[in-house]
């Protein structure tokens, strides 16, 4: 017992260098992100920029675009990180993801169902419509998921219902997006993933739902400690089961419903992040958390800057340069070593 007590503060002071180390890597990250791109900006003319802008044209590319970006960029990779470990963690699912909830889905059909039917002709028009899809069918899933059952949805009925209505609203998108072109021109943009061409507005609508997000997973992580042990124990611990599902649930929601609306579709953040975060943090999800939300940050801002330099003088979006680095580093990391047990 004393050897056990000596361990946990050496354990709790490597988690704290780690999380350090994972902040110090964001920092740079976002350094890349604002002086890398199609005009290199040097790090004191971008330091000017942010502390005393004179109107320049370095002034003008850094406030008014690459910090916009930045910024979206950070919550993205942030509530994308957090909503993954949550899924995965309440479904015992390693390949599970946010869009596992029709997250994704939800919020195509609904952009596009406002494009075709209602005219929303710019981001600011449709992503409100983004979010509310995203909200719904989250609910849906989850409603589903607890029909016919005791004490809310199980992981199996959670990843049932979320690939029976992610396909259903997958084909009702596409339905729409053929009978209009406008809407097949936004829909094929932002199912691409991007974080490019958006001003601070966006990330001002979409801040307070991640951070009510992050308050609610972090809410979610003692609860979510125990469901790891069994259902039996957690209930014989004093847990409520179905109140610990909703409330992973509405977290999920907001993170990814948020991001996804602003961003489109970047959902191999939400799969690849939590494996790389719990090989640092260990199962335990009150730093896994943390972590994910800083791993996720620093590898969709490196994403982002690595698609502004590899095809100038155009850029790749952010969601096709994380599936091409994505996949086969996850398909590598799993053959390296067994998957994580959840």
């Amino acid at each position: 017992m004393v050897a056990a007590a000596i361990a946990l503060p050496g354990i709790r002071h490597r988690r704290l260098v780690v999380l350090a180390t994972l902040f110090a890597a964001l920092v740079i990250a976002i350094v890349l992100s604002i002086t890398i791109g199609a005009k290199a900006i040097p790090l004191a003319d971008a330091w000017h920029a942010l502390t005393a802008p004179a109107g320049t044209e370095s002034d003008i590319i850094i406030r008014s675009l690459r910090l916009p970006r930045t910024a979206l960029g950070i919550l993205a990779g942030v509530a994308l990180g957090v909503a993954g470990a949550l899924m995965q963690g309440h479904t015992r699912n390693p390949l599970a993801d946010p869009g596992l909830l029709g997250v994704t889905q939800g919020a195509a059909f609904a952009m596009v169902t406002s494009i075709v039917v209602l005219g929303a002709s710019s981001l600011l028009g449709y992503i409100w419509f983004g979010l509310a899809g995203a909200l719904v069918a989250s609910a849906g899933v989850f409603a589903l998921g607890m029909a016919g059952g005791r004490g809310g949805p199980t992981p199996v009925t959670l990843a049932l219902a979320g690939t029976a209505v992610s396909a259903f609203l997958y084909a009702l998108t596409s339905a729409v997006v053929l009978l209009d072109e406008q809407a097949m021109d936004v829909f094929r943009f932002w199912q691409s993933g991007s974080i490019a061409a958006r001003g601070s507005d966006v990330v001002w609508q979409v801040l307070p739902f991640i951070a009510a997000g992050l308050v609610l997973a972090m809410i979610n992580a003692p609860g979510l400690n125990a469901l790891a042990l069994g259902e039996d124990v957690a209930r014989s611990l004093g847990q409520n089961i179905a109140l610990t599902r909703a409330v992973g649930v509405a977290s999920v929601t907001l993170l990814s419903g948020a991001a996804v609306a602003a961003c489109g579709s970047l959902a191999f953040v939400g799969l690849i992040v939590p494996h790389l975060a719990r090989r640092l943090s260990g199962p335990d999800h009150r730093w896994l958390l943390p972590y994910s939300a800083l791993v996720g940050a620093a590898l969709l801002l490196v994403g982002d800057v690595i698609g502004r330099v590899v095809a100038p003088p155009g850029e790749l979006e952010v969601g096709v340069v994380l599936a091409l680095l994505g996949a086969p580093f996850f398909v590598a990391l799993v053959r390296r070593r067994k998957p994580v047990r959840l």
